[in-house]
């Protein structure tokens, strides 16, 4: 990824967070079952979320909005390391969904980690910490719900 400038790496940040979300509101449409469509359209509020403090960073920049974030360590248990990518399908298992979000959270984790690197300036670290530390607590979430509804189920 070779960028210019902190715009255009935000940019591309905006987009993969629409993406995201478009992709988990694309698919709880194509689900049957309303626990499964609400997970989903729950995925999807998380990553509008993303957007808009990205969206918010470019107009304003950071200003107050880190000033009482508090950064943390947030282990990675890291279950989506052992999964290979998961196309999503129409009527996926609880499971199977959970398995391909966390693969999607591990990305953006990544993504993120790769943007912080190449921040240049302690705004956009910030920022970019930020972004990681948060999907880094998705993915936790996420695994933590994959292990405890296998463990309901017997695995």
């Amino acid at each position: 990824m070779g960028f210019k400038d902190l715009k255009e790496i935000v940019d591309f940040a905006i987009e993969k967070e629409k993406e995201a979300a478009e992709f988990y509101e694309a698919a709880s449409r194509e689900e049957g079952l309303s626990g499964s469509r609400q997970m989903l359209l729950e995925f999807a509020d998380q990553e509008r979320k993303h957007q808009e403090l990205l969206e918010k960073f470019q107009r304003e920049g950071l200003g107050d909005s880190l000033k009482n974030y508090e950064f943390k360590w947030i282990t990675d248990i890291k279950r989506s390391d052992y999964v290979d990518d998961i196309e999503y399908k129409p009527g996926m298992a609880y499971h199977e969904i959970l398995l391909l979000a966390t693969k999607r959270e591990e990305k953006a984790l990544k993504l993120y980690n790769e943007l912080l690197r190449q921040a240049e300036s302690e705004d956009a670290r910030l920022l970019f910490k930020m972004l990681c530390q948060e999907e880094a607590k998705h993915k936790l979430a996420l695994e933590s719900m994959y292990d405890d509804y296998m463990a309901e189920m017997g695995d």
